[in-house]
């Protein structure tokens, strides 16, 4: 797991380092605007009364449910 601060190093499937200059840019980019989204939604979570724990299982659980649509069964 990354500490906050550290660069995250993407790789693919295999392992492989990303290097496309361009791709990195997007998954930082995509980092960072998931990482604001889902701050305000704790925050606004908590400000409701809503218990932290419960808070991050559920989010914990909808990064569990998302569907690869490039995932080819019959490969």
């Amino acid at each position: 797991m990354n500490k906050q601060n550290d660069p995250i190093k993407w790789h693919d499937s295999k392992g492989n380092p990303i290097a496309c200059t361009e791709k990195v840019k997007v998954l930082m980019e995509n980092h960072q605007e998931m990482q604001g989204l889902l701050q305000d939604c704790f925050e606004d979570a908590l400000l409701m009364g809503c218990d932290e724990q419960q808070f991050r299982e559920v989010l914990m659980q909808m990064s569990l449910n998302l569907i690869n649509p490039y995932n080819d069964p019959d490969v």
